[in-house]
């Protein structure tokens, strides 16, 4: 098989582009060739949580490396279909420039905005009038439906919010919690054996977790950030404990719970 090559010489995007092209050409790579859109969709979304951890941690090379990977992701997907006929990379980044310059006009226009929620707010309405031309449709529709569960859950309360559905202060969606904590207590006191007292509880369990949600919203926390920081904070310690254990030549399942109760203590002071 004859070797391929990429003009190194060219400016860098379109060394990467064409070496997507390159590996789904005819002499390419057999796994590349064989992708299709669907496919890649889920190593897409794969590597976005790479990213989104290397985020969460900090560690610039880590973020480096993975930008690079969500990149080259988006410029494969583009590729699949350019091959179609359908658009392609050059496409896709006009669309998005002229879509940005349209949706900051107190940037690239005559608007003055001077606060973030000011500029979300005008930024839902110029997205309700560039929707216009289309057939009416519920103002939650735009949230998709494969984001993560609290991500989604945000985006739902904060569409509904936008509309004035919302509790008037950060005190009436705690007393909102409250009152699904408890009944969600009031269900898990039940006979827990009996699968309709089993549904029953999910149910309230969820109804509590979008309470939740809605209190982080006012909060003005991400929900899904600060689960993706409290599961690195107990990663963390768990693995300190470990760490301790196993330095003493013993298996974590051996050490009682009051021992692996002061390791926990004191990996939270070494924080």
């Amino acid at each position: 098989m004859e070797k391929q090559e990429v003009n190194q010489s060219a400016p860098l995007m379109d060394q990467l582009i064409a070496l997507v092209a390159t590996l789904r050409g005819e002499n390419g790579c057999p796994w590349d060739r064989k992708q299709t859109a669907k496919s890649m969709a889920v190593y897409l979304l794969e590597e976005t949580y790479e990213l989104v951890e290397a985020i969460h941690k900090e560690d610039a090379d880590a973020i480096c490396e993975e930008l690079g990977d969500v990149l080259f992701h988006v410029l494969f997907v583009a590729a699949l279909f350019e091959e179609q006929g359908a658009f392609d990379i050059r496409d896709v980044m006009s669309r998005n420039y002229h879509k940005m310059v349209r949706r900051h006009p107190h940037v690239f226009g005559d608007a003055t905005l001077q606060t973030a929620d000011e500029v979300k707010k005008q930024w839902r309405e110029i997205k309700k009038n560039e929707k216009s031309s289309s057939p009416p449709g519920s103002i939650l529709d735009s949230v998709p439906v494969g984001l993560p569960g609290l991500m989604r859950a945000y985006r739902i309360s904060e569409r509904a919010a936008g509309s004035g559905f919302d509790w008037q202060n950060l005190s009436g969606v705690l007393a909102k919690a409250e009152e699904e904590w408890d009944e969600l207590k009031c269900e898990l006191e039940k006979d827990a054996f009996r699968e309709e007292d089993r549904k029953e509880a999910s149910l309230e369990f969820g109804d509590l977790l979008f309470a939740l949600v809605n209190v982080a919203r006012f909060a003005r926390i991400h929900p899904e950030t600060a689960m993706a920081e409290a599961i690195l904070k107990f990663k963390s310690r768990f693995e300190f404990m470990e760490r301790t254990i196993r330095g003493e030549h013993r298996e974590l399942t051996d050490v009682s719970q009051d021992e692996k109760d002061i390791l926990w203590e004191k990996a939270k002071a070494l924080e």
